[in-house]
């Protein structure tokens, strides 16, 4: 597996998600290990630093699965918005892998039923923080 890439996340996102895996059932915190493992090696900076070609939560991203050539855009949600045509949330393995990706990054990351898929970001449409909407 190749090294994992650097990682810029926002304050605020970082608070959040944390706070959403704490509420868990300590049954179901163990299947988001990945997950925290990206939080606790990300960079993190206040929201009105975030780069525009990092992917934040509530970006919309298109990304390729490198493995079937699929090219996908989906915006990041946090669980409550999730389930909505072209969203993929935060607790989803896409959604840990994408969060904190710069435009042109890839990233291996491995899928419940035990593949690795290994996703490039190719476009970033929709940022809040570079629209101006830091605390969406």
């Amino acid at each position: 597996m190749s090294s994992k890439p650097p990682i810029v996340i926002s304050r605020l996102d970082l608070e959040r998600i944390e706070a959403l895996l704490e509420r868990m059932p300590p049954a179901q915190v163990s299947q988001y290990e990945a997950l925290r493992s990206e939080l606790d090696r990300a960079d993190v900076v206040e929201p009105a630093a975030i780069p525009a070609d990092v992917v934040t939560m509530n970006s919309v991203v298109t990304f390729k699965d490198e493995d079937a050539s699929d090219e996908l855009t989906l915006s990041l949600v946090y669980p409550s918005g999730a389930g909505a045509p072209g969203t993929v949330s935060i607790l989803a393995p896409v959604g840990s892998a994408l969060l904190g990706l710069r435009v042109g990054q890839r990233i291996d990351w491995p899928t419940p039923d035990g593949r690795v898929r290994n996703l490039r970001v190719l476009d970033i449409e929709y940022q809040p923080e570079a629209a101006g909407d830091l605390y969406r």
